[in-house]
């Protein structure tokens, strides 16, 4: 019998074992955040005096591939905005 979870407002990071370069995040998961996903990434880094380990994150859409930047929503009224440029 398998059980349904409910993912909303959770996610997990793994470690990235495909890590090439220094760039490249730690972790990598994802999360969901009021119902929309997410991909999430992260970097371990030492604080200014080097005193402890500080976690850096990352959230980027889903929808978002290849590292284009997502397109950005629109109101109805910005689509009219421009009517009265005469060009």
């Amino acid at each position: 019998m398998s059980k349904q979870y409910d993912e909303t407002n959770r996610g997990a990071l793994f470690k990235n074992d495909r890590k090439e370069s220094d760039n490249h995040p730690d972790l990598s998961g994802k999360i969901n955040v009021d119902g929309k996903d997410y991909w999430l990434s992260g970097w371990t880094k030492r604080n200014d005096d080097n005193s402890f380990k500080v976690l850096s994150l990352s959230i980027k859409p889903k929808e978002q591939q290849g590292g284009k930047p997502a397109p950005a929503s629109r109101s109805r009224n910005e689509d009219y905005a421009d009517d009265d440029i005469p060009f």
